[in-house]
């Protein structure tokens, strides 16, 4: 076999499945991973991030003692630091949602430590480290759904309340007020990622009764309609809470947990203008899932998760170039 040929195997068997492989085994791929200052808050599971300016906010999810968090640490990414601001006022609780609308960040629904579903919302003004309570959330109180931002409206989507939801409803901070829009056209599920790229959302994986999701979804606020796109489904691994964020126009989808392992290595970047998956390099953090990502500028990260019974208080930041 000539070496063009073993290379091509190589990169089929490994980049295309990761079954087996280490990250970057095989291939350099595009994009770098480097470690960034751990969070210095408790390791932890199933919180939320938000972002304002070059700020980012973590805050609730569950600790290693199973314990729900309601402390807030803001990352600053220029000075590589993280400071504590004022704790979140709701029930600590995890598996919430949380986006931010201008300068003001958004964290609402989820899971109590009494395993009760929650539906209230807050907004939280780093000008004045303060928060306060608004309007609750316009659907069914639940957990494991999926918040993201078009132009001045959060969006919160799918989830499950007992059962697994395919709503959508959109929060207008202007008027404090919830209106539902067309619902998702997907499968009801739990444990999506999604992203937004030129005032449009994407949104897929997650997991519809134990199976993890391929499809791939387009919403378009000013059509208040979802488009089908391009099927994760022959392009990587199923997978449910892994994290997705967007860069200079194109959205990634990166860790989470699949069939095979609790949480996966590989990387993909999605390109709306021709609707294609692109494999990127390797997540170099442990595999994991339930995490948090984000981005800030032109860079993305990926903090905090669950591997097996080991939770993570660590930060990766990605350099598509």
């Amino acid at each position: 076999m000539k070496g063009w040929q073993i290379a091509c195997l190589m990169w089929f068997l490994c980049g295309w499945f990761l079954i087996g492989c280490t990250p970057n085994e095989v291939l350099r791929l595009p994009g770098d991973w480097r470690a960034r200052s751990e969070l210095e808050g408790p390791a932890r599971r199933g919180a939320v991030a938000f972002v304002i300016g070059h700020k980012a906010y973590i805050t609730t999810g569950l600790n290693l003692t199973d314990e729900a968090l309601a402390d807030l640490w803001i990352y600053d990414d220029a000075a590589n630091t993280w400071t504590q601001g004022l704790n979140f006022p709701g029930k600590a609780r995890s598996e919430a949602v949380g986006f931010a609308i201008g300068n003001k960040g958004y964290v609402g629904t989820g899971l109590d430590a009494k395993d009760s579903l929650l539906r209230d919302f807050y907004e939280y003004n780093p000008l004045t480290n303060q928060w306060r309570q608004i309007a609750n959330f316009g659907g069914s109180a639940r957990q494991s759904a999926v918040g993201f931002v078009i132009d001045s409206l959060g969006y919160v989507a799918t989830g499950s309340d007992g059962l697994e939801q395919r709503d959508l409803w959109a929060y207008n901070p202007a008027s404090d007020s919830w209106q539902r829009k067309a619902d998702f056209s997907g499968n009801a599920r739990t444990g999506a990622a999604s992203f937004v790229v030129n005032s449009q959302a994407y949104l897929g994986t997650g997991s519809t009764n134990g199976v993890n999701q391929t499809d791939f979804w387009m919403y378009d606020p000013a059509k208040d309609s979802w488009f089908e796109r391009h099927s994760f489904e022959r392009t990587s691994i199923a997978r449910s809470n892994g994290v997705g964020f967007a860069i200079n126009n194109i959205g990634y989808f990166v860790t989470g947990a699949c069939a095979q392992r609790s949480g996966d290595y590989d990387f993909w970047a999605y390109d709306p203008v021709g609707d294609s998956w692109n494999l990127k390099a390797s997540f170099e953090g442990i595999s994991r899932t339930k995490a948090v990502g984000f981005a800030i500028g032109s860079t993305g990260y990926v903090a905090t998760g669950i591997n097996g019974k080991k939770s993570f208080d660590d930060l990766w930041v990605f350099m598509p170039d």
